[in-house]
């Protein structure tokens, strides 16, 4: 196995700003990895408050004992052997995985999302997230998302109800609300999601503290519309705890460590009678084609890094009425990769 990466800076278009922080770039690692001549593609975004960095997964890639890995690909027994090496490190076990299913789709000439039994028939609509920001900008944001058919939108702070106003003087388009544990009364927050779901919210990911399981389970026994856990589930060993707390989970690639225990917590997740949405960081198309790869098999997508931001170094996922078209390519099906992109390590 040979392997290169490639350090990378993310641009956003705007300013990024949700209840606790604000950014405008976001670290990428992107790696690629040649099994016996035939390449795989894989990514880490690495936002801040997750930990990662340059540096550290830099550092986890030297860990890795590449030759163990060989086809046909244990991902079960993969996943288990990064998180021997060293805890935590999602993104750029993500990074491995994914490149993995993309060499194990290519050697088996099929598209991750056949081998993962993801109908793309059933892909559902993806939203188009707005950050917390001035009115001004906000409408500037809304006319960005000309293209999609569903506003995801940050909340979490003192003046939620004029960000949501501000979006309906220009746009009637549904709504996925995102709170990011920004609510701390639970009288309150019960109020403003009945206020919300007057406005068009279909859905709330975390409301409140992910510690605080018993105000969320409250919220979720009351509310006219889905409660989700984002940032209290990461890993499939998380979903145990939150049986009956929430409606549904946010599963994301950066933090589930890939597509194998991603498909894993969205089974389980099903088994438990939970809702699914495969939501992302800010990614290029690289980590957005590994998850729309698996958005067929949940009941919302939020997968809109790609549109996002000013230099994905790679095509675009096609869209058409506000869904990913799903090409039969074989493995991740990633086009419009830079020749030049990967020096070695």
């Amino acid at each position: 196995m040979q392997v290169n990466s490639k350090p990378y800076q993310l641009e956003l278009k705007h300013p990024f700003s949700i209840a606790k922080f604000s950014r405008t770039s976001t670290p990428i690692m992107l790696i690629r990895l040649n099994y016996e001549g035939i390449i795989g593609y894989g990514e880490a975004s690495m936002v801040p408050y997750m930990g990662e960095s340059m540096e550290s997964a830099r550092a986890f890639l030297n860990k890795v004992e590449w030759k163990r890995f060989a086809y046909p690909f244990d991902f079960a027994g993969i996943i288990k052997y990064l998180d021997e090496i060293e805890h935590g490190h999602p993104a750029i076990k993500a990074a491995i995985d994914i490149a993995l299913n993309d060499i194990n789709g290519k050697i088996l000439n099929k598209p991750c999302y056949e081998i993962y039994s993801a109908d793309p028939q059933k892909m559902p609509v993806t939203s188009y997230t707005i950050g917390i920001d001035t009115p001004e900008v906000i409408r500037e944001k809304v006319a960005d998302a000309e293209s999609f058919k569903v506003l995801k939108v940050k909340l979490g702070r003192e003046n939620d109800k004029e960000l949501i106003n501000t979006i309906r003087s220009v746009s009637n388009l549904p709504l996925y609300i995102d709170a990011n544990q920004g609510w701390a009364n639970k009288a309150e927050a019960i109020d403003m999601i009945y206020w919300l779901h007057d406005k068009g919210a279909l859905l709330i990911e975390q409301p409140m503290d992910k510690a605080n399981l018993d105000g969320n389970a409250w919220l979720t026994g009351r509310s006219p519309i889905p409660i989700l856990a984002d940032e209290a589930v990461q890993r499939l060993t998380d979903l145990d705890g939150l049986k009956g707390a929430y409606h549904g989970i946010n599963v994301k690639l950066m933090k589930s460590a890939g597509m194998y225990e991603a498909h894993q917590m969205i089974l389980k997740a099903r088994s438990f009678g939970m809702k699914v949405l495969m939501g992302c960081m800010s990614e290029t198309s690289c980590a957005t084609q590994a998850g729309i790869a698996l958005a067929p098999l949940c009941d919302w997508v939020d997968l809109d890094g790609p549109w996002l931001t000013k230099n994905n170094p790679f095509k675009a996922p096609e869209m058409a009425d506000g869904k990913y078209l799903l090409k039969y390519l074989p493995g991740l099906g990633l086009e419009g990769i830079p020749k030049d992109l990967f020096t070695s390590f």
